[in-house]
């Protein structure tokens, strides 16, 4: 295995990632956040099964609130997950070890305001609370500005600059107790952006992840699959496995992440696997505190099981569970269903196909997705 990076060590709370530090481990609650009774007794599972970060979401200043209280319950290094509402941090930074934004996020919101002029904000707060910071660039919420500058469907070339692009912000401003994740949810795309961004920038810490990698065992197949390839080139700081599971099984990030670097230390590497794009792929985010139905978990389940039938066709599903990652992280996908408190919203492509109920979206599915199979054989 090739020696790390020479990354820079950043100090969350008890635990260093960089170089000169082993892999960390982290993952995401998924209970509501506002429910501090749950939110709390799941940091500490994942704290016991291993969890060296646990991050959490902020959506609302009532979110922001229950952290807070979170936060004097556990000694975990709480790492919190800016939404779209960035200004949520100064509510929440004194009592937490880490902030995560997402740079096509913070497009959403004050779009009168230049970004950099919200960067200075987190950083002014993230300074003053010794808080480290994450950029985190997700494949289906790249900056639009951004991805404009790059040919139609090279989402990859567009998460790297806009890491670069963030990275040389925060180091003009002289903060550098931060790390970086590149995203996507298929494996091959999560290499090759941080093969890119580590070839640029081989100080900055890595977190590694396939989002939205989905069901167990498929989604920790693709994840050791990119696991394997990145770090046996030195490249990675800190995990997270994401996986599709209901909150009891949350646990299951981290032994997963355990095992595949376990793996990896000890030479078990399955270096010439390839994930196939030539057969169904299921694509389902984690759970996590955004979900506004748990009957998304068992949707996602659900879905696996009746398109089982078509396993040898070509096709993408994406299932999302919430409304931030939901519109645009199903846009790529064949079929694409992101799911609200009531309804789910189904999509073939960029094109809506309407709010369907939780009872009648399987039978619509499976009608949609005979359409698509019909389509490819009489090509």
């Amino acid at each position: 295995m090739k020696e790390r990076n020479p990354t820079r060590s950043v100090a969350i709370g008890s635990v260093t990632i960089g170089s000169r530090y082993p892999i960390a481990v982290q993952s995401m609650t998924a209970t509501s956040t506002t429910n501090v009774e749950e939110t709390t007794a799941q940091v500490i599972d994942l704290v016991d099964a291993g969890a060296d970060v646990v991050r959490i979401a902020a959506d609302s200043k009532a979110d922001a609130a229950a952290i807070v209280e979170v936060s004097k319950r556990t000694s975990a290094n709480i790492a919190v997950d800016l939404q779209e509402n960035y200004r949520l941090a100064e509510l929440v930074a004194p009592y937490v070890e880490k902030l995560r934004y997402n740079p096509g996020h913070l497009y959403h919101h004050e779009r009168e305001k230049p970004w950099r002029q919200k960067v200075q904000y987190l950083l002014d707060v993230a300074g003053a609370n010794n808080c480290a910071m994450r950029v985190g660039v997700n494949c289906g919420s790249v900056d639009p500005a951004k991805l404009l500058q790059y040919a139609k469907g090279d989402s990859t070339a567009a998460m790297v600059d806009s890491a670069l692009e963030h990275c040389e912000e925060l180091d003009r401003r002289g903060f550098h107790q931060f790390c970086v994740s590149l995203k996507d949810s298929d494996p091959g795309n999560v290499v090759a952006a941080n093969k890119q961004f580590a070839k640029q920038r081989p100080d900055v810490p890595l977190h590694l992840g396939v989002t939205e990698a989905g069901l167990p065992p498929d989604g920790i197949i693709k994840t050791r699959i990119a696991f394997e390839q990145l770090i046996s080139q030195g490249i990675g700081d800190t995990v997270r496995v994401s996986l599709t599971v209901p909150n009891s099984e949350k646990p299951l990030e981290i032994e997963s992440a355990l095992d595949i670097l376990r793996d990896i230390k000890n030479g078990r590497v399955r270096s010439v696997v390839q994930f196939s794009t030539d057969t169904l792929n299921i694509i389902s985010c984690p759970s996590c505190s955004r979900v506004e139905n748990e009957a998304f978990i068992q949707l996602a389940q659900d879905i696996k099981k009746i398109t089982a039938y078509a396993q040898r066709y070509a096709l993408t599903i994406a299932v999302m569970g919430c409304r931030v990652n939901g519109p645009g992280e199903t846009d790529e996908a064949d079929l694409g269903l992101w799911c609200g408190p009531n309804y789910v919203n189904l999509k073939k492509g960029v094109k809506s196909l309407g709010q369907i109920p939780y009872d009648a979206i399987i039978p619509r599915l499976k009608s949609e997705l005979d359409i698509l199979i019909k389509n490819l054989e009489s090509r």
